[in-house]
């Protein structure tokens, strides 16, 4: 495990992580979090809907982004300050998702800007989105 600290980070650096989508994972996420939509976790009730079957929780794809900034870039020491998350198509179980992180933006007081992108296992976008984050001051 590496963390970058803000002196060490530079424009266009990324960093991503792949997750299959396990029915597990809705569910588990389904009870951390209270979000018991239907959408998610009842079979028929999904569907009847557009998608015509379950999907995972929105915030479950965006946590991935959780993930690439607490591990990897910046890493472990880095603070999650803010995050915008535009969903742009479901992920369903099943669904194998990478969530990229790209430094757009070096900013002062040691804050990082990125870039977020979930893409499916078609390298169909997901989810967009900016994040700001605090970089590590020492390596962890």
């Amino acid at each position: 495990m590496k963390s970058y600290t803000y002196d060490e980070i530079q424009i266009g650096q990324s960093a991503s992580v792949t997750k299959t989508i396990s029915e597990y994972d809705v569910y588990t996420f389904a009870g951390i979090t209270g979000d018991f939509n239907p959408a998610h976790i009842d079979a028929p009730y999904a569907e009847g809907t557009f998608f015509k079957e379950r999907i995972a929780h929105g915030m479950l794809t965006a946590s991935f982004v959780s993930t690439v900034l607490g591990m990897y870039l910046p890493g472990p020491g880095a603070i999650f300050i803010s995050n915008t998350a535009n969903f742009l198509a479901p992920v369903r179980i099943g669904d194998t998702i990478t969530a990229t992180c790209e430094v757009i933006e070096k900013l002062e007081k040691g804050k990082v800007k990125l870039k977020s992108t979930v893409t499916n296992q078609h390298g169909d976008a997901v989810m967009t989105g900016e994040c700001l984050v605090s970089a590590p001051k020492a390596k962890k």
